[in-house]
């Protein structure tokens, strides 16, 4: 068993130099290696982390202006339909004053037609009184000769 105890005792002391050896890699892999690698891996982290921030606010931004725009179009539109609503009102007015116009000068000609058809009218009766009365006298001159018995 001694024996035993000795070839452990002497690999324990001839693994003193790799383990030295092999701490002094662990720090040198530490601090030549694993430090600038994690500070490199950290800053693009940083930067990648960054650039999406800064798409996230591009993304925002685009939004917010296509939200503007969306506003801007939609006062347009409304703009331009108060426009038109008014550009009919106009013509609505603009041609019932033309129809009221023309119908007014319609009932003006019918009133001096009807003037001049009672002006007519009138002339006429007087033309045909006239007649009439020169009709029954002729008349009355033609039979009241006959019944008293004289000649024609």
């Amino acid at each position: 068993m001694q024996h035993i105890l000795q070839q452990i005792e002497e690999l324990l002391i001839g693994a003193i130099p790799t383990a030295l050896l092999f701490i002094l890699l662990v720090f040198a892999y530490q601090f030549l290696m694993q430090g600038p690698l994690t500070a490199a891996l950290q800053k693009r982290r940083s930067l990648t982390e960054g650039a999406m921030e800064d798409a996230r606010k591009a993304v925002a931004e685009a939004e917010a202006r296509a939200a503007e725009y969306a506003e801007r179009l939609r006062h347009a539109r409304a703009d331009a339909y108060k426009a038109r609503e008014q550009r009919v009102k106009q013509w609505n007015a603009e041609r019932d004053s033309a129809l009221d116009a023309a119908r007014k000068s319609a009932g003006d000609k019918v009133r001096q037609a009807r003037v001049e058809i009672e002006a007519e009218a009138a002339a006429a009766r007087k033309v045909i009184q006239a007649a009439a009365a020169d009709l029954a006298g002729r008349a009355v001159r033609a039979v009241l000769p006959a019944a008293a018995g004289g000649s024609r």
